[in-house]
């Protein structure tokens, strides 16, 4: 197709998206782009931005499609492009046009443009907010083990502060928590851009607060304020904040004191506040009840290990980030090897990717067999490992686990140790019986058993967890 005619269909579909679209983000992302082609039912468009392809692919590309189909009347693919020499020149038409304002007489200068405003949104969203592109809802996979606290996590971004403040997000690490929090906080700034969003993980907040009380420490050329006014101002004046790791605040009473304040500031000026932290307000040790209630006074919820079929899907959801086309065996083999959370499943799948790029092969499952070496590090690993590193971390022997004993705190352990051994181990049960000196419906027994309190025991799953990296070294 003529590029005259593909620049007059982009016109007609951009004067569409004008009516779906955010004016900020219109005129950041969308009005910026231009037409590069149309040919064999795909529409080539190129970006002045190189956050661009991301960010349009991620939030806009939907809204794209419906808006081609409807001027052109069938379905088209969509390639988005990063233009380095078109850049270039929207940054020197910008520099021009800024030239003109500031040789213009003050009653002249025009008022803020959408584009100029939109920009100044988005290098809010890269400073004030403390965000991490990577992390949008878009990216999210939602399974079983997070489908109720990603329903909330955009309740809250649809409607901050109307109704489930705070939201306390809890569950292991590497679980999605930071994901869907920062993804709260990306779709305020894109569809709500005059709220105040501030993501902090708690060990900042500390160290921010330590400074603020420090008598060493003077007020910033910047500003006159003193310390502690400054700080009150970080954290107080916005609308939104998100505070990760809530459980470091553990037996720092002075910031728990800090934090208080925070929150029933924020709180009392109906602004939303979102939470996670590894384990229940109630499972943090010397938190005060005041800062309990708190937590607790919105809605509380978790994210649990994710099955298989969600591992699945995330491992998928990275090959479609990258275009990589790999047979499902791929995706098994690394699903069924990394179980325990996701940032250990992404680290798996950006191994193999790494070495397929820098060795310039396909992605196979042989390859990813001799690039894990999972097997191999499974026969490392014997049951007697196994057994002496679980009695280790909960105070028992092996001795004791082949015993008679029957004592709730060897048989508990007991329990997880026979669980790992066939996890890790993928040993028969009557091998492992043999080991524990029990009988093989016994060893099935505590498999069973485990394996259902994993689900709802979050003090089990964590120290399952731990032991796993122990094993692991």
């Amino acid at each position: 197709m003529d590029i005259l005619e593909a620049k007059k269909i982009w016109s007609e579909v951009k004067a569409e998206l004008r009516e779906t679209i955010p004016t900020h983000a219109y005129y950041t992302w969308i009005d910026t782009m231009e037409a590069a082609g149309f040919e064999y039912n795909t529409f080539s468009l190129i970006t002045v931005h190189a956050l661009g392809v991301q960010i349009l692919r991620q939030n806009y590309y939907a809204k794209m499609s419906e808006a081609f189909k409807k001027i052109i009347g069938k379905e088209v693919e969509i390639t988005i492009t990063y233009d380095d020499d078109l850049a270039k020149e929207y940054e020197q038409q910008k520099r021009r046009e800024k030239k003109r304002e500031d040789k213009k007489p003050v009653s002249m200068i025009q008022e803020e443009t959408p584009e100029s405003k939109a920009m100044e949104n988005l290098a809010q969203m890269q400073s004030f907010a403390n965000l991490n592109l990577k992390y949008k809802f878009e990216n999210f996979v939602v399974g079983e083990n997070s489908r109720f606290a990603h329903a909330l996590a955009y309740s809250v971004a649809q409607n901050p502060a109307k109704k489930y403040n705070p939201l306390f997000i809890y569950g292991g690490s590497g679980l999605g928590k930071t994901h869907l929090m920062q993804a709260i906080g990306h779709y305020i700034i894109f569809n709500n851009p005059k709220l105040k969003v501030r993501y902090v993980k708690t060990e900042e907040y500390v160290t921010d607060f330590i400074n603020s009380i420090n008598p060493m420490k003077k007020t910033s050329g910047k500003s006159k304020k003193s310390p502690d006014a400054e700080f009150r101002d970080k954290y107080r004046n916005i609308d939104v904040l998100l505070m990760d790791d809530i459980q470091f605040l553990e037996s720092k009473t002075q910031t728990m004191n800090a934090v208080f304040h925070t929150f029933d500031d924020l709180l009392n000026k109906n602004k939303q506040i979102v939470i996670t932290s590894d384990r229940l307000p109630k499972d943090i040790p010397t938190l005060p009840d005041r800062l309990r209630t708190r937590f607790e006074m919105g809605i509380v919820t978790d994210i649990t290990p994710p099955d298989f079929e969600t591992r699945v899907a995330i491992l998928k959801n990275l090959a479609d980030q990258i275009s990589l086309n790999a047979d499902f065996s791929v995706f098994e083999y690394i699903a069924n090897n990394f179980v325990s959370n996701v940032r250990e499943l992404e680290g798996a799948f950006n191994k193999v990717t790494a070495y397929a790029d820098i060795e310039q092969t396909e992605v196979t499952l042989e390859f990813v067999k001799k690039v894990l070496n999972c097997e191999s590090v499974k026969k490392e690993i014997s049951i007697e490992n196994v057994a002496k590193v679980t009695a280790d971390y909960f105070g028992v022997s092996i001795a004791e686990f082949q015993s008679s004993a029957r004592s709730q705190k060897i048989s508990n352990a007991r329990h997880v140790a026979v669980f790992l051994s066939r996890e890790i181990t993928e040993k028969s049960f009557e091998n492992i019986a043999e080991f524990f000196n029990k009988k093989h419906t016994t060893m099935l027994y505590s498999y069973e058993k485990i394996k259902d309190e994993l689900k709802v025991k979050k003090e089990l799953e964590k120290s399952v967890r731990e032991i796993k990296s122990l094993l692991k070294g």
